[in-house]
């Protein structure tokens, strides 16, 4: 079997001063590629796409608590508990880019790795909460453990993958928010029903269920996950590919992308300011801003909302999870028209068109006393509130003109 020269390896797989310099030709078969990418599809993708879910259900399921008392047993009022779920906010944004920089200086292994098993603690231990101090301290430091997983999450599968195959597999991506908000109230449902096992409220025993079901999840990322597309083995040394499909994997990213080729382990400060001078990345950020912040209030009291609409306060709470399994598809069909016909602008654009649309209509139906007209409206909103998020975020990855860019900007 014909042999590739050895490289120099960073911490997160990537190569400098690589013997194997970029091809000027494709020196592989189309169908060698394709076995190639299925092998991705069914290795690097799931595994994010896995922790995603444990993190949508870590971050979305206090919505679920509060029809069960939450606020009474946790001794606190509903102000505060909005107070805390804007500090969750304010910590994924006070650490979202500084993330971004140890992702990229340490690599996918190592630092999402950390990061599943920190806000798999917290998300754990706050079953054990009790008074505002240890609600807002949980919010917070859930906020800033998480910060940067999904940027970073886009960031890795990006290294992967080429410009026109990221938009579907950035949905499929998104599969685990998506999936984690259409299971949270069926979970919840179940889970609720505890209350009084072991002297324990049923939310109590839904923070430790879902919180430990997260470090399991970290186990299997750190061991399975591969160091990266430069040495794509397994934390113990196995490999998924052959060698030939190692040597197609390095590459066809680099053909379709000479920038992925990374020159250092690090971010200097010039690079830094570099990218924040960048004007063209911050119209990203403000559809980012206009999408997903309302977005997320809106899942947070959803289960709330359709108790208000006049439903049983458990049966609401599994009844939230429609919309989101709307949104898996919805999502998919986004990236496949993004990818298809290469209009990511117009594909993002129609899709917050039509989650503020139907946003629209909750409003205009607020005073009606029609809950099933309520109730529809807002499942369609919740439907439609992240179809635009997977396309933009294959757009600004595109957009980048180096793997530094790449990190930080995402």
């Amino acid at each position: 079997m014909e042999k590739y020269p050895e490289q120099t390896i960073f911490p997160d797989g990537s190569t400098s001063g690589s013997d194997e310099a970029p091809t000027s030709a494709v020196d592989w078969t189309q169908d060698e590629e394709k076995k190639l990418v299925r092998k991705l599809d069914f290795t690097v993708l799931p595994l994010l796409t896995m922790v995603f879910f444990a993190l949508q259900l870590d971050r979305g399921n206090i919505g679920s608590a509060l029809n069960d008392n939450f606020l009474k047993d946790a001794g606190i009022t509903q102000y505060q508990y909005n107070i805390g779920q804007q500090l969750l906010s304010a910590g994924i944004v006070i650490l979202e880019i500084p993330s971004n920089l140890l992702l990229y200086r340490f690599g996918p292994r190592v630092w999402i790795s950390s990061q599943i098993f920190a806000w798999g603690l917290v998300a754990t231990f706050q079953a054990f909460q009790h008074g505002l101090g240890a609600y807002l301290s949980t919010r917070l430091l859930l906020g800033l453990c998480e910060a940067g997983f999904i940027p970073g999450g886009l960031y890795t599968l990006s290294l992967y993958y080429k410009k026109e195959e990221t938009s579907k597999r950035f949905a499929i991506y998104f599969f685990g928010n998506n999936f984690a908000s259409a299971c949270t109230g069926l979970l919840a449902y179940g889970i609720l029903h505890m209350r009084g096992i072991a002297g324990l409220a049923g939310w109590r025993w839904m923070f430790l269920i879902e919180g430990i079901f997260t470090i399991l999840c970290g186990v299997v990322f750190l061991l399975c996950i591969p160091l990266g597309p430069q040495n794509p083995a397994t934390l113990f040394g196995y490999r998924y590919f052959t060698e030939r499909e190692e040597h197609i994997l390095r590459q066809r990213v680099l053909l379709d992308d000479p920038s992925k080729e990374k020159k250092s382990h690090s971010i200097s400060k010039k690079e830094l300011l570099s990218v924040l001078g960048n004007w063209k990345i911050y119209p990203h950020v403000l559809i980012s801003l206009c999408g997903i912040a309302p977005a997320t209030t809106m899942s947070s009291y959803a289960p709330s909302l359709v108790t208000n609409f006049g439903y049983d306060r458990l049966k609401a709470t599994a009844m939230v999870s429609v919309g989101p399994w709307i949104q898996i598809f919805l999502n998919y069909l986004s990236g496949y028209l993004s990818d298809k016909t290469n209009r990511r602008g117009y594909v993002n654009l129609g899709g917050l068109l039509m989650w503020w649309g139907f946003c629209l209509g909750s409003l205009i139906l607020a005073d009606t006393t029609q809950k099933e007209a309520k109730y529809a409206m807002l499942v369609l909103a919740m439907a439609s509130s992240t179809i635009w998020h997977p396309v933009n975020g294959s757009w600004l990855s595109m957009n980048a003109r180096s793997p530094a860019e790449r990190s930080i900007t995402m």
